[in-house]
């Protein structure tokens, strides 16, 4: 039987939202974990499922308890619930991210704030060639489930080193590059939901294939890889 999200889990979120303290969430300890328990087991199939066209190194389920040293906002509890999974080996770049919270679910795959020399290498990399990479944010089922990549991150005109008046600049600009999708609470809770998420998962992997070699390349396309030469 497939592992599903059960309602319970986004109902113990709601609550917990207008119930955000320690007292509370002691009181409600069995539910919490019970909720866990099922979504852990989800977590545990969608990797088994990645790992039939992909390996996977390691699942990072992040915790609910919130690091509230540099914020005002003092609450101890996420009301969300995420799970990240990360592709093993040094030449497989990229990783898989899933957020389960009521009415604003999604997954998303990419390169978040990359480290400098990575985030520099892309860069130079669309600087001296973007025709791969808008191949595959313009192909169909990509665009479609997708759109372009977020725009939140990125610097006002150009990064330090680059022209702002670039035909690239679009690319060049973003501090970041990954896509999301989002899903509804009901495609969240369809017996389905695996299936959905593992459909757009594999739809990142001409990408991170892409990116990959990117990332373990210099400029004129030798491995920087150890071991490789």
């Amino acid at each position: 039987m497939t592992p599903v999200i059960p309602k319970t889990a986004f109902d113990f979120l709601l609550r917990l939202k207008e119930n955000n303290n320690r007292e509370w969430m002691q009181e409600h300890k069995k539910e919490y974990l019970a909720n866990e328990k099922a979504l852990k087991e989800f977590y545990a199939a969608v990797e088994k499922e990645l790992n039939t066209t992909d390996e996977i190194d390691k699942i990072k389920i992040f915790r609910i308890n919130r690091d509230v040293r540099f914020t005002n906002d003092k609450t101890p509890y996420n009301v969300h619930r995420s799970v990240s999974f990360s592709r093993s080996g040094a030449h497989r770049r990229g990783g898989y991210y899933l957020r389960l919270e009521p009415g604003n679910s999604f997954m998303a795959g990419g390169f978040f704030d990359p480290n400098p020399a990575d985030l520099l290498r892309i860069r130079k990399e669309f600087e001296m060639d973007s025709s791969e990479i808008r191949d595959i944010l313009n192909k169909k089922e990509f665009k479609k489930a997708f759109g372009n990549f977020n725009q939140e991150y990125a610097v006002k005109t150009a990064p330090q080193g680059f022209s702002k008046d670039d035909e690239n600049i679009d690319l060049i600009r973003l501090k970041s590059y990954f896509v999301n999708h989002p899903f509804t609470d009901t495609e969240v809770f369809s017996p389905d939901f695996k299936e959905k998420l593992i459909y757009h998962y594999q739809l990142l992997r001409p990408f991170f294939n892409y990116m990959s070699d990117v990332l373990t390349t210099d400029l004129n396309g030798e491995s920087i890889l150890e071991g490789s030469r």
